[in-house]
This record gives structure tokens, sequence and C-alpha cells, in this order.
């Protein structure tokens, strides 16, 4: 029998497992474009509940699943972890109000978990994760019909997984070519591995890969950076330079150290024969950099001021706190909107556009259920619209509809941030909810999307060969341009878009091109389009794309 302690440790021994192997996890996804990685997501998702399990106390193995499923749906990201969360609540059903579970109970809870993952899933593929997770059920549904030992029963279910997983690419031609199994249905057996290791020999897997939790390495780095700047500031300058040694000039650049010291702090001096290189913290920069003078010709300087530096680094942190500190509102108001955008300019448009709250994430950056549900709280609104602007997001947004209580929760299901600027611009202030819906909806389906990124890794489409770092575009999500620059693919991409339908086109740059390639780009597209369609150009400042191109055409 499985107690709640024993599932408690098969639960954290499975994530262990993931965890460790999420990188080769991402690594079969197919795909050259950066995405929500399947093992990131997987693996976060379910790391959500291994917190929620180390603080429980409980013998009972319904408590554990139901802790698990609880913390697994506010954790979700991405369909690859909803999908996940959806067979852990099926446990949560199927043992119910049980102290321990047997072989039996398992079999059945994983089967209440499929069906829920299927009914969620509009159009459900077969040779994904559902499949794996499916077959799986059903060797483990005839196995109890001889055996309700748990250990017998989940060792029926790991080895159905495999056999399944190893089966995928025959039912996805797309994974034959590349040579792969699903990443989904990976993730599921390994997660089943780390599990079966508890429940049938006692041994908990241990986390040999990095930490998954909530917070990105940009973030550690900021927080890193700034605690630097909480240190006392005695001098307002930070004054580096290089001097080229002037070979006839013979003061001891220890003379030069001495002054340093007497006119600040933090004096770091390095010299070779031929440059000497100075770090001073000091209120008089002219001094240092006259005294430098007189060893030769200053090559390089940089002067910054930190306590400047420290106000700017203050005021983004505490930006950053407000931010992420959404509290919940009374629903005061008929309508509001959340959306999810990746990069400050797009943050700020959609915030321009009426929207209350935005949720930072997009492409490998999916936000989790529970994000998008402090957003939805914090929105002042009866009706709250929520617009995922990603495919690899809607299936959490639709998984916070159905847990917020005081509000109508509507999801309008935009792929891309194109479409979600357009149903934005569609919203009639003056309008019911369902009248709303129905005009917003009609008008994102008429945007057609494209994208400049790079490859994320070496790939083959049709016949088309792909290296990691390539500059590739995509028409609609359908990969079709690669080419040296982004400028140039930019243009290629658009060539293939922009016809006699297109009535309006807005170019959104992102991280990795300057205002002056972006103005080029405009320029460009001018010039060639610009007689027949109004062409408008916006600084998203989002990461992975390029460039986004969101094209609006007749009705």
């Amino acid at each position: 029998m499985v107690n709640g302690a024993i599932l408690k440790q098969a639960i954290i021994s499975g994530a262990n497992n993931i965890c460790s192997q999420c990188d080769r996890i991402n690594d079969l996804n197919i795909f050259p474009v950066p995405d929500g990685d399947t093992g990131t997501n997987m693996s976060m998702t379910i790391s959500a509940a291994v917190k929620a399990l180390e603080a429980l106390d409980t013998e009972s193995a319904g408590e554990v699943a139901k802790t698990t499923a609880s913390a697994m749906l506010r954790g979700a990201r991405g369909n690859s972890g909803v999908i996940l969360s959806l067979l852990f609540r099926g446990f949560a059903k199927g043992l119910e109000g049980k102290d321990t579970a047997t072989g039996k109970d398992l079999a059945k809870a994983l089967g209440l978990g499929v069906d829920a993952a299927y009914k969620a899933v509009m159009k459900p593929t077969e040779g994904t994760i559902l499949t794996v997770a499916r077959e799986a059920f059903e060797d483990s549904a005839k196995a109890v019909k001889r055996t309700n030992d748990p250990a017998e029963v989940f060792e029926v279910i790991c080895s159905a997984a495999e056999e399944s997983l190893n089966r995928t690419p025959d039912l996805l031609p797309v994974l034959k070519k590349a040579g792969v199994v699903d990443a989904g249905g990976k993730g599921l057996l390994v997660i089943f591995e780390g599990m079966l290791s508890v429940i049938r020999d006692g041994v908990m897997i241990e986390n040999t890969g990095k930490d998954i939790n909530e917070n990105t390495e940009s973030e550690d780095a900021f927080r890193s950076a700034a605690a630097e700047f909480d240190e006392v500031i005695n001098f307002t300058y930070c004054t580096e330079f290089i001097v080229g040694r002037d070979t006839e000039i013979t003061t001891p650049v220890e003379d030069l150290r001495a002054y340093l010291e007497t006119i600040g702090d933090c004096v770091v001096v390095v010299d070779d024969e031929e440059i000497i290189k100075v770090h001073v913290h000091t209120e008089d920069p002219g001094n240092a950099l006259q005294k430098g003078l007189g060893y030769g010709q200053l090559l390089t300087v940089k002067v910054e001021n930190m306590k400047q530096q420290h106000e700017n680094a203050k005021a983004e942190n505490n930006k950053k706190k407000a931010k992420k500190a959404l509290k919940p509102q009374e629903p005061t108001e008929e309508m509001g909107f959340v959306a999810v955008a990746a990069g400050d300019g797009l943050e700020a448009l959609f915030t321009d556009l009426g929207c209350n709250n935005v949720v930072s994430g997009g492409q490998s950056m999916n936000p989790s259920t529970d994000d998008i549900y402090a957003a939805v709280m914090a929105t002042p609104a009866k009706t709250v619209f929520v617009l995922p602007n990603n495919k690899n997001i809607i299936m959490a947004a639709e998984q916070t509809a159905k847990i917020v209580e005081d509000r109508e929760v509507v999801i309008l299901p935009t792929k891309t941030i194109p479409q979600g600027i357009t149903a934005m611009l569609a919203f009639d202030p003056d309008s019911d909810t369902i009248i709303n819906k129905g005009a917003m909806m009609d008008a994102f389906s008429t945007v057609s999307t494209g994208q400049v990124t790079f490859a994320a890794r070496d790939s083959e489409f049709g016949m088309k060969k792909i290296k990691e770092g390539d500059i590739i575009a995509l028409d609609n999500g359908k990969l079709t341009v690669s080419d040296k620059t982004p400028n140039k693919a930019l243009m290629k991409l658009a060539k293939n878009m922009i016809d006699k339908s297109a009535t309006f086109v807005t170019l959104i740059y992102g991280q990795g091109i300057s205002e002056d390639e972006a103005n080029e780009a405009l320029a460009e597209l001018e010039a060639k389009f610009g007689k027949d369609v109004d062409i408008n150009l916006v600084e998203g400042g989002q990461p992975v794309y390029y460039y986004i191109l969101g094209i609006e055409k007749e009705q």
C-alpha cells in the first residue's frame, strides 16, 4: 500500500528526476524557434508541488494528492505543464478520502487524469504526452486484473509509457523526420520513473540538475547587482582609464597609486611595459585623469556616477517589486483586461490600450496559471478579458478561468502579440461583454503575424537545413525564410505576407535591433508597400524576436 509519506516522496522524486534531465528534454523540441521549452515548463510545474509538499505533514495519500494537484494547477506553465497538472488532478480525484492507495487506486486515478487531459485539449494530437499517458493507463487497467500491488502496477505504467513514447515517431511524421521522440511524453516518463524508484525500491532520486524556481537568472543577477549598491558609497564617481606609457617618463607608477589613494578609494593600478590601467572611486575624476597624463596619453576613459546608478537601481528594483506585488481588487467596474507580453515597450503599449495588468511572459517565458490568476484578481472588473498572446499560454489562461469565483473571466485565444493589439483596438466601452467578445474575436481573426528570430538548434524543414544561430522568419508560425541578417529576413518575409488585402501593418522591433536598424527597415517597407498600406513602427523591447510583423487584412 502507498501511504501519504510514500506518495509525497514519490512525487518529489519524480520532480527531481525531470529537473535533472530538463535540458535533455528541452533538446527534443524539434522546431528550431526558441520556444517554451517542454522540460522547463514541466519541471517548473511539478516543482510548484514540491514546495507545497515540503510544508505538508500528513500520512494521508489523498491529502498529498490534493495538495499536489492544487499546487501544480497554479504553477502550470505551457501546454505540457497544464496537461501534466490535469493528469495529477486525476490522482487527487482518484485518491480522494483515501489514507492509502492500492495498485487499482493508482490505475484508476491515472485514468481520471487522462480523461481530464483529453477533454481539456480542443484537438488532441496522438503521438504526444496524451498518447503516452493514455496507453500507460490502458496497460495498467489490464494489470490490475492480476495484481493489486502498487509497485507492480506502477512498474507496468512506466514500461507501457516507455513503449508508447518509442512509438510516437510513428504517429507524428515530424518526429520521425527529426529522429526524436515526443518531448512531453519523455518528460512524463521521466517523472513516472522517479516515482517508481520510491514506490518499488524506496529510493529517492536526487536532483542533480539546476534548481527550478520562480526566479529567472536575469532577476537573480539584477538582485545581486542591486545588492552591491546597498554598500556605503563614499565617493561619487567610478573612474577608469588606460594610459599608453611614455617610455621617456621614469616616474614610478607607485606615485600614481599613492596619489589616487589620497583622493579616493577602491584604487586598482595595473601596469606593464606598454599601458597603465587604473580604477578609482573619487570626487575628483579630473584630478585623477590629470595625474594619469603625467605618465603618457589617455587611451580610454570611463566615468560613472555611482550615486545616480544607486538611485536608478533602487527605482528599478522598486518598480519590479511593485509590478510583482499585485493586490486583489474588488470587482467594481464592468470590464477589464489582462494581457501577456514581454518587453517594456509592449507592456507600455498594452497598458496604453487599456489593459489593467500586463503579465510578463511570452515565447520561452510562459507565465504560470497563478501568475495570470493574480493579474485577474488585481483587475477591478466584473468581467475580465484575458489575452494570452501566445498559443502555448492559452491553456494556462483557460485553467485560470476555472478557479476564479467572484468575477467572470473571458479568454480571448490570441496567439500572437499583433492579434492582441488588434483585439484591444476593437474594444468598445459602450457595448456589453457579449458584443465586445464577438467584435474582438472577429478583429484579431483577420490578423496575420510574421516573426523574425534565430534558430535555437540545428534542424531541417522541407528542403531547408537550418543551423543553430541562423536568422529565420515565420509566416503565421510556419518557417519560410532564412537569411544572414534580421533586416534581410524581414524584407523577404514581408514580400511573402503583404498582399492587396492588407490594410494596416505594424512593425514591432525588439532586443538586438537598434533604433537606426528599425528605421531602416521601416523605410524599406514604406518604399515597397507604403502606397497601399499604412505602416506603423513600435519599439517593443521583446526578447527572442528581432521583429514581429502584424498585418491586418480586409474581412
